[in-house]
């Protein structure tokens, strides 16, 4: 993970795509600037329509930005010569939902593929190949077919191809949006071990708040084609600023959650990794300040030692009671309490 004072690998400037359509022209992205750090593992994240996938395509100059710069190393992409921006794609490599095999290819020979391509010797892209087989948990796999393969093992597949250009940068477009729960898990274990081991840059293009709460240590919001909202993970998924990142973060509360009565005051926990203390933290409360609260709503679960997610509790209308819970609740270390408004 990139570390204060890490040294700026991507810069996105004054970004902006359109689109002719049938109405007229479509503005897909809209004056983005964004600053990506050697090492991070950032998200990109919104509902569909929001622009996540045209702003990759611009990254890597699949697609050309109507205005503005993106700056990789230093280095601005759209400056580059045809010969010298397909030179500066091997170390910007790209892993899809749908994870592009070749089908009729054996997975050795996918790996092989953009080494192929780049005019290595066999024996060398062989060898290469095999020990990218290792790194992605599939050492047995060389000789299968992708048909033979899960859907995790395919995506698995993909990555060590994606690797095999020694690239700077891994952008992941929905990688894992096919996929079951337990398999995402494992692919996000996976890139997160790859860029640990490797210090490869990684971009996560998601609609899913959960894949980026845990992977990614930093995170922009977007919304028609604007950043919304942009930080760490931690302090946007505790207290988000936008509308956008609200329907994102908190989804069902404000529509299906928060009772309609005005009797009682709404507190919202969100855990940010606070340590698990095997006490219930609302019985606890009760005990302590006779404070009793109702859960509305919780959504948490543990990782490590480590508690992570959402919870709401209503309290009598009383302000020296709602207080008296806020600061209680508060106490804890990466517990965030806070009203919120019915």
């Amino acid at each position: 993970m990139a570390v204060l004072g890490s040294k700026r690998m991507i810069e996105i400037r004054n970004l902006s795509k359109s689109f002719p359509g049938a109405d007229g022209t479509v503005e897909a992205l809209k004056g983005i600037n964004l600053t990506i750090a050697d090492g991070d593992i950032y998200g990109i994240i919104g509902m569909s329509g929001a622009g996540k996938s045209t702003l990759v395509r611009c990254i890597n100059l699949l697609e050309r930005p109507t205005k503005g710069e993106v700056s990789i190393d230093g280095v601005e992409m759209t400056s580059l010569s045809p010969k010298a921006l397909r030179e500066m794609r091997r170390s910007i490599t790209m892993i899809f939902q749908g994870f592009n095999l070749l089908m009729q290819r054996t997975c050795l020979d996918n790996i092989c593929f953009p080494l192929e391509l780049a005019h290595v010797s066999r024996k060398e892209a062989k060898e290469k190949a095999l020990a990218l087989l290792e790194l992605v948990g599939l050492p047995d796999k060389a000789h299968a077919y992708p048909a033979q393969l899960s859907g995790g093992q395919q995506q698995r597949i993909a990555i060590a191809r994606a690797l095999a250009t020694n690239p700077k940068v891994l952008l992941c477009d929905e990688a894992t949006s096919a996929l079951d729960p337990k398999t995402t898990a494992d692919i996000l274990e996976l890139i997160r071990d790859i860029n640990r081991k490797l210090g490869i840059t990684v971009i996560v293009i998601t609609h899913q708040m959960s894949v980026v709460e845990e992977i990614c240590n930093r995170v922009a919001i977007l919304d028609q084609g604007y950043v919304v909202e942009e930080g760490d993970v931690s302090e946007v998924f505790s207290h988000p600023q936008s509308q956008a990142a609200k329907r994102l973060v908190f989804p069902e509360e404000e529509t299906e959650i928060l009772p309609t009565q005005q009797n009682v005051r709404i507190i919202r926990l969100v855990f940010r990794g606070a340590e698990e203390t095997g006490r219930p933290l609302i019985t606890q409360m009760a005990v302590d300040e006779g404070i009793t609260a109702n859960i509305l709503y919780a959504s948490t679960r543990c990782i490590g030692d480590k508690i992570y997610g959402k919870m709401l509790l209503s309290l009598p209308d009383h302000e020296g009671t709602v207080k008296r819970a806020i600061a209680y609740l508060s106490n804890g270390e990466d517990v965030l309490a806070e009203e919120v408004d019915v």
